[in-house]
């Protein structure tokens, strides 16, 4: 009968002796730790950070079964259930440049079903890691860099807050050390910049799990941009770091959790609050409030009439106030986007068309803007304000010309001078003739040169 590493380590036929730290939280004995190489850094990796390793795995007996050192570093998120426990456990006590041998009992490793072939049930598995490197999480949609997340304290449950969630946070801010905002707050997300929060910060807490305890690094994009918080003491272009407890939220409902009676009410009451936003000039903010209106209403079919009605009027104001919003913060292309679903609702309606010359104007794109115009004065002789774009648009028009103009006449200078200076270079040629000599453009002749 074959006997399984384990039970060649208790006979004493294992190479690895079994020697280390206890390491796991219950210090069962089921994880052991041996430092084979200090690690330059003081500082360890924190749940959902992303690490970077190599390592060899054995089982007890010495017969190795699987190496990263041939490949690529291996990394996952540290504390997320990617690997099995004992490394979650194991990594998160190292620091950079460490080498290191867990010794890992079955039940913090692949347990009774082992991990045919290599694996054999209920072994006893030996890891030599090195730690590379590791980083916080990245919580932006487009991963540049602009949120990052490192938790201190994991959360319980697997919710998150969503837009619109009530949420009882602990937030401390620091920049280059000093304490600039640090309170205790109960609010809705959306409405941060009311408590002097930005964008990163809500975004951060949508992210959290109830009891979370997490640190941010905020870049200025999610920050408080290039302006700064004169009323904080933030300058403009700070990277801002965050301490935020969550310690308690209770979720919006979501559009399939409420009935239509329900949308139409709820998207009455934050249109209100956005455009109350909006004359306070916090265009983000009210924006949040009218995207609400949208992801309820705009999938919503088989209304009655007059349900139909207060729908199609609550999504067409939500996205021209959506358009107005984001032509104050400088995004035109996402006005455009709700300029033209506007004018899928209503295809002559006099702002969709306004605010979409606008936003073609802020793209250069001034002919189609001029268009946009021409139509809303069609439509609306009166409208004075449409006559002046499109006088300015017709201006623009002009001095893009102009300089097209100068640009290509100064390409095409540059063309005959060059074609000007190869022929010239042509007629330099010597031209051999019968007499031995060789002409030039000037007339000249010279004698060849004779051996």
């Amino acid at each position: 009968m074959t006997m399984t590493a384990d039970e060649q380590a208790k006979e004493g036929m294992a190479t690895v002796p079994m020697e280390g730290e206890d390491i796991t939280p219950k210090k069962d004995g089921g994880v052991l730790k041996l430092v084979k190489r200090e690690g330059t850094d003081d500082e360890l990796p924190m749940t959902g950070d992303k690490v970077s390793v190599h390592y060899v795995g054995t089982l007890l007996d010495g017969t190795h079964f699987d190496s990263s050192r041939d490949r690529e570093k291996f990394s996952f998120e540290l504390g997320k259930g990617q690997v099995i426990r004992a490394w979650d456990i194991g990594v998160a006590t190292m620091k950079v440049g460490e080498l290191c041998q867990l010794i890992c009992k079955p039940e913090y490793a692949y347990g009774t079903a082992g991990s045919p072939p290599k694996i054999p049930p209920n072994a006893t598995l030996v890891f030599e890691i090195e730690l590379f490197d590791f980083h916080g999480e990245d919580l932006t949609k487009d991963e540049d860099g602009g949120i990052i997340r490192r938790i201190i304290a994991k959360g319980q449950g697997y919710t998150k807050p969503n837009e619109g969630a009530s949420v009882e946070v602990t937030v401390e801010g620091t920049l280059d050390g000093r304490v600039f905002y640090e309170r205790e707050l109960k609010f809705e997300v959306g409405d941060g910049e009311s408590f002097n929060l930005p964008t990163g910060v809500e975004q951060g807490i949508m992210a959290m799990e109830q009891g979370e305890e997490a640190l941010f690094t905020i870049k200025p994009k999610y920050g408080f941009g290039n302006a700064g918080n004169e009323k904080l003491g933030v300058p403009g272009g700070a990277t801002l770091n965050y301490k935020i407890k969550l310690t308690a939220f209770e979720k919006a409902k979501e559009s399939w959790e409420m009935n239509t009676p329900e949308k139409l009410e709820q998207s009455i009451i934050v249109k209100e609050k956005g455009t109350q936003y909006f004359k306070e000039g916090k265009y983000k903010q009210a924006s949040v409030q009218y995207k609400r209106i949208v992801s309820w209403l705009e999938n919503e079919s088989g209304l009655q009439d007059e349900d139909e009605k207060t729908a199609k009027a609550l999504r067409l104001a939500a996205h021209l106030n959506l358009a107005m919003c984001y032509l104050k913060i400088q995004e035109p292309s996402h006005a455009l986007d709700n300029c033209d679903k506007a004018l899928e609702l209503d295809s002559t309606n006099e702002k969709a068309l306004f605010r979409r010359g606008e936003a073609l104007f802020a793209t250069k794109e001034f002919e189609r803007a001029k268009d946009d115009f021409q139509k809303v004065i069609q439509l609306y002789p009166s409208n004075k304000a449409a006559k002046s774009q499109v006088a300015l648009c017709q201006k623009r028009m002009k001095e893009q010309h102009d300089k097209d103009r100068r640009i290509y006449a100064n390409m095409f200078q540059k063309f005959a001078e060059r074609d000007s200076k190869k022929e010239a270079g042509e007629k330099n040629e010597c031209k051999k003739n019968g007499d031995g000599s060789m002409e030039v453009e000037n007339g000249e002749r010279e004698t060849e040169a004779k051996e």
